[in-house]
């Protein structure tokens, strides 16, 4: 339902000068097909293997957190037709940091105009809005990302005083040979999630993310959110356990209409996770040498994870000897909020 208040649309200063350009709010799900248009139509400039459609737009925006699309969303419309469109939101790390991430789409035909710029200014005058509500006990910073390709989009941002803080990677296995037969530590069992067990499996990846970079508290909506979409399966996971105690675990799916978009069978080795009191012993590595054979035996090709480039326990060097291989990176851009 749409709130009294819409997105201010008022810039304080450089207001690109094209003609025809008209700055908007969100006006609810009639503005998904738009959004896809745009996203689509930067895919191929941006190098971005995104597969969108206005039921996942849908799901997405039913489980938004610390954002409210109609007054943190800007749309520009060039005569009458959406050519841009960005968001913003706030979230609150464990380390005591307060992040204001936003992101702003822009048909690659307009690039060379100034409204992505436009885009950029509007969010980030919002999210200062937003900043200048919550106590300045925590430090409070802008953050973006940038994905492999989007090379306009972190010339942008640098040129707007961001600086990358932090890198992360895509890696794949481009076959399955020679997966290693490793057997589980001793005491540990591989055993199937039923539905009873799913908060708990959830619960166990939490904590064992919290010591990681940029973690947050998850919370109800997450979980539901989780469940909600169509890649959860888990009758693919591989989850080790030592008693009624969840060890650890690799969440296993398979995006089925990623698969089609691009004629590939890759399944996702993702979500590799090992609580304290199990780890160092070999664990995370029979986990996935598990969800590698299972997605062989499903008929995947490829198998492909992301990883950050400086997590602490060494994941991927881990990774690297389970036969995956960097092949994109990512990298996150912050800027402190004045």
């Amino acid at each position: 339902m749409q709130m009294n208040k819409e997105f201010d649309t008022t810039l304080v200063n450089d207001e690109p000068q094209v003609a025809g350009l008209v700055w908007r709010g969100f006006r609810g799900p009639e503005d998904y097909p738009h959004m896809i248009a745009v996203v689509h139509a930067a895919k191929e400039t941006d190098q971005q293997e995104w597969v969108t459609s206005v039921e996942q737009v849908t799901r997405d925006y039913a489980y938004l957190e610390n954002c409210d699309p109609f007054t943190d969303m800007v749309f520009a419309e060039v005569n009458g037709e959406v050519i841009g469109y960005g968001r913003c939101w706030w979230e609150q790390l464990l380390d005591q940091t307060r992040t204001y991430g936003f992101f702003a789409h822009l048909h690659p035909e307009w690039r060379n105009s100034g409204i992505r710029r436009g885009i950029l200014r509007r969010m980030e005058q919002r999210l200062r809005d937003i900043a200048a509500t919550h106590p300045d006990d925590d430090e409070k910073l802008f953050q973006c990302w940038v994905s492999h390709g989007e090379t306009h989009w972190e010339a942008l941002l640098q040129s707007e005083g961001y600086t990358a803080v932090r890198y992360g990677y895509e890696m794949v296995r481009p076959n399955f040979d020679n997966i290693p037969d490793l057997p589980l530590p001793d005491g540990l069992e591989l055993r199937p999630a039923d539905l009873s067990q799913w908060r708990q499996i959830w619960e166990a990846v939490q904590e064992a993310f919290r010591d990681h970079w940029g973690a947050r508290e998850q919370s109800e909506n997450n979980l539901v959110e989780w469940q909600a979409q169509p890649t959860f399966n888990p009758s693919l996971w591989q989850v080790a356990w030592d008693g009624n105690e969840v060890a650890g675990g690799v969440l296993t799916f398979i995006n089925e209409d990623e698969n089609k978009e691009y004629g590939r069978l890759r399944g996702y080795t993702e979500t590799i996770f090992t609580r304290r009191p199990w780890r160092r012993r070999g664990l995370a590595r029979a986990l996935i040498a598990h969800s590698l054979q299972l997605q062989k035996e499903l008929g995947m090709t490829e198998s492909a994870l992301g990883v950050d480039a400086e997590n602490l326990s060494g994941a991927l060097n881990l990774y690297k000897s389970m036969g995956f291989q960097i092949v994109k990176q990512a990298a996150t851009y912050r800027k402190a909020v004045e």
